[in-house]
């Protein structure tokens, strides 16, 4: 078969192998221009396209992975806050600290103080996804036009289980 009879891979297709790659690997160090060749893209037309599919930059996707992944290590080890830092893909734990104060509301030491504390004990799946972020991509059917355009829908309800 010629590459003309081929059809073209929508670009959405390309974002989710890039989105898929910071999940397997946010503890790896990741830049933009690499995660911009997975989904064969400029940086800026990545990052561009990547902020409207799924609502927050690659760089601020990849923070909220790695600091998912902090939160666990927190609440179900015995890890130091530096070990924890390191685990999560952090370069220092001062970065990890500003990061994670910045996100959850408070340091690792009070998070980690206050979910030992807390007298219900909560399944790691139900923390991981109601701890998530809310953005979610809504990507057209196949058929539905000649561009392959991707925008972002946000959750406004409330979530309730």
């Amino acid at each position: 078969m010629d590459a003309s009879r081929c059809p073209a891979i929508p670009a959405y297709i390309h974002l989710l192998r890039a989105k898929d790659r910071i999940d397997a690997g946010y503890a790896d160090p990741l830049s933009v221009p690499d995660l911009a060749r997975t989904a064969f893209a400029s940086p800026a037309h990545f990052t561009r396209s990547f902020k409207r599919a799924f609502g927050e930059t690659p760089h601020r996707y990849l923070l909220h992975r790695r600091i998912e992944r902090a939160k666990d290590l927190l609440r179900g080890t015995d890890l130091t806050v530096t070990q924890v830092s390191l685990e999560a893909g952090f370069g220092s734990p001062g970065t990890f600290a500003t990061a994670f104060r910045e996100l959850v509301g408070e340091t690792p030491t009070a998070y980690r103080r206050r979910a030992s504390t807390e007298s219900a004990e909560t399944p790691a799946c139900f923390t991981l996804m109601w701890s998530r972020p809310t953005g979610r991509a809504v990507f057209p059917k196949p058929g539905d036009g000649d561009r392959a355009s991707v925008r972002a829908v946000h959750d406004t309800e409330v979530r309730s289980p």
